[in-house]
């Protein structure tokens, strides 16, 4: 019997720096394909995408309304969403399929490991795996996994410029069980390297607080955009 097909979507804009590392994981793995969604880069990230033979489309930049365009020409049974900074840990198609198949989970995400040395990183990386699992609350960048057919139910992604997977998650634990594999995945260090850890915590921490009190996510994502730079 043929392993269900795992379609990974990437949503991108202007990671040329970082396509091919992450593509390069991928190819190899067992009845998967991948469709690179494009916001309108201006560097190689196209051409890259395009030379190893993978699928890419173009849609309005925004990573919800990327992740949505991508979704909705997957072929896949299995909808797994990668940022494209971020590197899947071997064999996490094996696991994916596992962890749907023989857990009873109607979704799924990975550990998160951040590919940088420093001080204080290793704790965030604690602190981020044991809300995932106890909250049941993953974000983006543990790459999110799910069956399709439960993405085309609850209408996909919010179309939010921010916390766009914060809602999928607030939604998907409504329906059932969501599981955190106990394997990582390697995501870049480029924005705690550039902010520091003590600020990119207060940064993440004052966006969660904004959008529970209701701040328009336009707002918080210009806000956010602002402070990264």
């Amino acid at each position: 019997m043929e392993a269900e097909k795992i379609s990974i979507i990437i949503p991108v804009l202007n990671e040329a720096n970082t396509i091919n590392a992450v593509l390069a994981r991928i190819l190899g793995a067992s009845n998967v394909e991948v469709i690179v969604v494009d916001g309108g880069s201006q560097d190689e990230t196209v051409a890259l995408a395009q030379s190893v033979g993978v699928k890419v489309i173009a849609v309005t930049s925004g990573r919800a309304s990327q992740m949505n365009a991508g979704a909705a020409v997957a072929t896949g049974s299995i909808l797994l969403f990668l940022h494209a900074d971020t590197h899947l840990p071997p064999a996490f198609d094996t696991l994916v399929r596992q962890v749907l198949q023989n857990t009873g989970a109607i979704a799924g995400a990975f550990e998160l490991r951040i590919d940088a040395e420093l001080w204080g990183i290793r704790v965030i990386e604690k602190m981020v795996n044991w809300r995932s699992r106890f909250l049941s609350l993953p974000y983006g960048d543990q790459a999110i996994f799910l069956q399709a057919s439960i993405f085309k139910e609850i209408g996909g992604f919010l179309n939010l410029p921010i916390m766009e997977d914060f809602e999928l998650m607030r939604c998907l634990k409504r329906y059932g069980k969501i599981a955190i594999v106990p394997a990582p995945v390697l995501t870049s260090g480029r924005r705690w390297q550039k902010l520091g850890v003590v600020r990119t915590t207060l940064i993440n921490q004052l966006i969660i607080i904004g959008y529970f009190l209701g701040v328009p996510p336009a707002k918080l994502a210009r806000w956010y955009r602002q402070r990264r730079k």
